[in-house]
């Protein structure tokens, strides 16, 4: 069994990933569109409403995925505290769990994954999580693969 310790979510820690997005202290308004990646032309943006039921820590991980050519954005809409792992591709186009970094994510902050970025699927840590989620898709075979985990992995307590 693999057990990951998750750190606090920054932007620098998550820079080779994504983006992070933190709302503004003060009122005012900010665009993000350009971290939206797309990489298939003519593809629409896809906007989504994602409604999940928590989990406590330690967590099981069961699979990666990744979105070859969109940017995905998770921007939480209630006071959802979540859980962000993702890991490196191998150099042959596999994800490599072993190499994996989780992250806790505070409800003032959303993220970008990168295209191509491997990711665990969110994982909410309050009892319900509601995401606004944001990327380029057609509902096609390439707008996402599934990679289960061949062995046991966790994300332990902080």
């Amino acid at each position: 069994m693999i057990t990951l310790k998750p750190q606090p979510l920054t932007a620098e820690a998550f820079a080779p990933y994504g983006h992070v997005v933190a709302m503004p202290p003060d009122p005012r308004r900010i665009y993000f569109g350009e971290l939206i990646e797309n990489r298939r032309p003519g593809v629409p943006l896809g906007l989504s409403y994602s409604v999940m039921q928590g989990v406590e820590l330690p967590c099981r991980l069961t699979l990666f995925e990744r979105h070859e050519f969109s940017a995905q954005a998770f921007l939480p809409m209630n006071a959802t505290r979540y859980l962000v792992t993702v890991c490196p591709d191998t150099g042959t186009g596999r994800p490599d769990p072993s190499r994996a970094v989780a992250f806790l994510a505070a409800p003032d902050q959303g993220i970008v994954y990168g295209a191509n970025v491997w990711h665990h699927p969110m994982t909410c840590l309050t009892p319900r999580g509601e995401f606004t989620v944001v990327m380029w898709a057609n509902n096609g075979p390439q707008d996402e693969e599934l990679v289960p985990l061949e062995f046991e992995m966790q994300v332990g307590a902080a």
